[in-house]
């Protein structure tokens, strides 16, 4: 146990930017004389007692597991966007169930855990928040990638889709830790599965932050003589980036309580357990991601209704000017009848007693109106 006592601090990574790694794309490659061999691969070594094989930085994969059956260990191959000719070789040389190829080289799956054979295929999705300087109507606030990890006895192959979610530091962590990659691929799995939950956690703090900046916007008063900062627009694209989110969140849920509670061979057991730790950090994350939601409904109702409490407003003020510009309106439609007989015509003080009458109630009404609060 005292191998793996620092196994959190270990493969959690830092929300810093960290520098880029040394290894370089892997993309020396012959295919013509390795059918293994792909220029998706990123990197491949071979770990031997938790340790990086020297030498191991231009492996094709058929030479890594080459060695890991000679002298045991074991090897992690890492590919980025591969192509069914790319992964066609290495799907081969290490007897990948083709469903599975297929949905690592296509993308766009649901988060799960199946098991083919002697291998474990697992889909995770990573979240990346998107930075802006405000949030409009428009704004993209999450950007989703996805990592694939193919666990064997002696293997893992992760293979990433999208531009964010990169494993080199991961690895780098893991290389400084060989206590931990002694225990083999799951424990590269377990880091896997705890560093995407990790990035949930940092993403779902800075939606949070966004969605804060909604609600003092929908609830703070207005501007003199001006109108509320949002629009029912801005709500509904985060609620729309909060969804997309919840999307990647929600169908892990299912994966890590296997990984956590039922006994697998490919899994160590020193290590099965720690992913009841991810498994509780990603319930976390999920109980956000449904509040988030629910709270964003709210705000858009609250919002909607705020609108119609403004268009009555408006139409009380407009009713309420028609009520005061009726009464000469009546009156002077009245005395501009072309009848030669009507009463008051011939009178004096008809004239100033008409514009008097008409100036009084017209002030009577306004009066009353404002007291009601119509004005």
């Amino acid at each position: 146990m005292s191998m793996i006592r620092d196994l959190r601090a270990a493969v959690r990574p830092s929300l810093r930017k960290r520098s880029a790694s040394p290894y370089q794309p892997y993309n020396a490659y012959d295919p013509t004389r390795d059918p293994s061999a792909s220029t998706a691969v990123v990197d491949c070594a071979v770990y031997r007692d938790g340790r990086r094989l020297e030498g191991d930085g231009c492996l094709t994969p058929r030479e890594a597991m080459r060695r890991v059956r000679e002298g045991g260990g074991f090897a992690w191959i890492g590919l980025h966007e591969p192509t069914e000719a790319e992964f066609a070789g290495i799907a081969a040389e290490f007897g990948l169930h083709p469903l599975a190829v297929e949905d690592a080289v296509h993308a766009h799956q649901r988060p799960k855990l199946e098991r083919y054979d002697d291998t474990l295929f697992t889909v995770f999705k990573t979240i990346h928040y998107v930075e802006h300087a405000e949030l409009t109507a428009t704004s993209e606030v999450v950007e989703t990638g996805e990592v694939m990890c193919f666990t064997g006895r002696d293997f893992v192959i992760t293979v990433r889709h999208g531009g964010q979610g990169s494993l080199r530091n991961l690895r780098h962590r893991l290389e400084s830790e060989p206590e931990l990659l002694a225990k083999g691929p799951s424990a590269v799995l377990h880091a896997i599965a705890d560093h995407v939950v990790d990035g949930y956690i940092a993403v779902a703090d800075a939606v949070e932050i966004d969605i804060d900046q909604i609600e003092i916007d929908v609830f703070s008063p207005p501007a003199k003589g001006g109108t509320r900062g949002t629009d029912t627009g801005r709500i509904y694209q985060l609620k729309r980036e909060v969804l997309e989110f919840k999307r990647a969140v929600t169908p892990l849920t299912r994966p890590l309580q296997l990984l956590s509670e039922r006994p697998m061979r490919l899994v160590d057991p020193d290590i099965q357990k720690y992913f009841r730790d991810v498994a509780d950090h990603l319930a976390r994350v999920q109980e956000q991601v449904v509040g988030f939601d629910e709270l964003l409904n709210s705000i858009l109702q609250a919002n909607l209704a705020q609108a119609t409490v403004a268009q009555n407003e408006d139409m009380r003020k407009i009713t309420s000017w028609a009520a005061i510009i009726a009464v000469p309106t009546a009156v002077c439609g009245v005395y501009g009848m072309n009848f030669d007989h009507m009463p008051e015509l011939q009178w004096k003080y008809g004239y100033p007693m008409v514009l008097t009458a008409i100036i009084g109630t017209c002030f009577a009404i306004h009066r009353t109106l404002k007291r009601n609060g119509w004005l």
